[in-house]
């Protein structure tokens, strides 16, 4: 049998969700079925993870990156363009927002068969100018007519691309982030990490993983640490991630005199030990897709107060699975994170609750793969009877 060409388009393998699960499937894919490949910027943390996996080929560009640049930019277009004619790419996937739209403008100049886009939360927000929002909106419009299917991990992205006339509504197609469930439960290394980071055995210690950008607001993080360290004379907080708000984070942190209550530990690939030594999880984030590192935490026994975004709703019930905030409501984010750290019952009953809730089918990493390779036959059978 002939093998198909596949290529990944992803604009950086930085320490993200949707990185994380790219090469989560990406390993699970049926290697005598596909030749793999990846298009991507020439730095992240994660490539030299990516550059492990059997029976992937990475195209990495100079030109690729995540700020706008018009002249790199649609040098990375032709690139992309150029490699998939070189490869003959019969199934073009990109995810991330600007390999998203440059990936998918390739693919229909090149003519590839089967072109696949997978939404990690849209391109456009709220926090944007109306201007820069209506026109990141137009670029998803364009693109969609010729995409085959929108791939989406939460209901509300689907709505809410639809809402801005994005593609018809068969285009769309629910596949859930997945995750190995197991392995974070299996992890029982509280001691350890607590060792590894200089923390007691009695200190209470809350963390967040994010990339330090806009999005994820990790200042936040900060202030909620200065409110809660007030009564809390043993909390710490440790804030996993770095990036373009690094220099920002490390001036508030001395200005409210946090030094010796907020550990930085920078980009790490041992999440699943990191979560198993907090005693709560917090997420700060203004806008999401579905923040997946929020299902890692709840998978590990962790409780969770995190802003309530995109479609957070659909994995985390607020007062039975954990808590909900607005975004930037720091004050209410307090309130609610020191009531489970006052409260063992109630953070015991929201961690049983939340096992059980995600304890399905739907977010199994198997189920996430299969999904999504089914999803390729079924397009590529499709295009072989037109």
């Amino acid at each position: 049998m002939t093998k198909i060409n596949l290529l990944y388009v992803i604009t950086k393998l930085e320490l993200g969700g949707a990185q994380k699960q790219l090469l989560s499937l990406i390993r699970g894919l049926d290697k005598k079925k596909y030749n793999v490949f990846l298009f991507t910027a020439k730095d992240g943390f994660l490539v030299s993870e990516a550059s492990e996996i059997d029976g992937l080929t990475i195209r990495m560009s100079r030109f690729l990156g995540r700020l706008i640049n018009p002249l790199k930019d649609i040098l990375a277009l032709i690139e992309i363009y150029f490699f998939i004619k070189e490869k003959q790419i019969q199934v073009v996937h990109t995810h991330s927002s600007k390999a998203g739209i440059l990936g998918r403008i390739a693919a229909g100049v090149a003519k590839a068969p089967i072109t696949v886009h997978t939404v990690h939360g849209w391109s456009f927000n709220d926090f944007q100018p109306a201007a820069v929002n209506c026109f990141y909106a137009f670029l998803e419009r364009v693109c969609a007519v010729f995409t085959n299917k929108i791939i989406v991990v939460s209901r509300f992205d689907q709505d809410k691309g639809l809402r801005r006339s994005i593609g018809k509504k068969e285009q769309y197609i629910l596949i859930r982030y997945g995750i190995d469930l197991q392995s974070f439960r299996a992890q029982d290394k509280r001691n350890e990490v607590r060792k590894l980071l200089g923390l007691g055995d009695s200190d209470l210690v809350v963390g967040m993983v994010a990339c330090f950008k806009p999005q994820k607001s990790p200042l936040d993080f900060i202030e909620l640490a200065g409110l809660v360290k007030k009564d809390f004379p043993d909390i710490k907080f440790i804030l996993v991630g770095d990036g373009q708000l690094r220099k920002k984070i490390d001036l508030r942190i001395k200005e409210l005199e946090l030094k010796d209550r907020v550990i930085l530990t920078g980009w790490r690939d041992d999440i699943r030990l990191i979560l198993s030594g907090l005693d709560a999880f917090v997420l700060t984030s203004l806008w999401e897709g579905l923040p997946i590192v929020v299902l890692e935490a709840m998978a590990a026994s962790v409780v969770v107060v995190a802003t309530d975004t995109g479609g957070i709703k659909e994995i985390l019930t607020d007062g039975k699975t954990g808590y909900l905030t607005k975004p930037g409501d720091i004050l209410s984010m307090r309130n609610r994170l020191e009531e489970l750290l006052n409260n063992n019952q109630r953070k015991d009953e929201f961690i049983r609750q939340a096992n059980k809730d995600i304890d399905t089918e739907e977010f199994l990493l198997s189920n996430m793969i299969k999904k999504t390779a089914d999803l390729y036959t079924d397009l590529l059978k499709r295009d072989r009877n037109v």
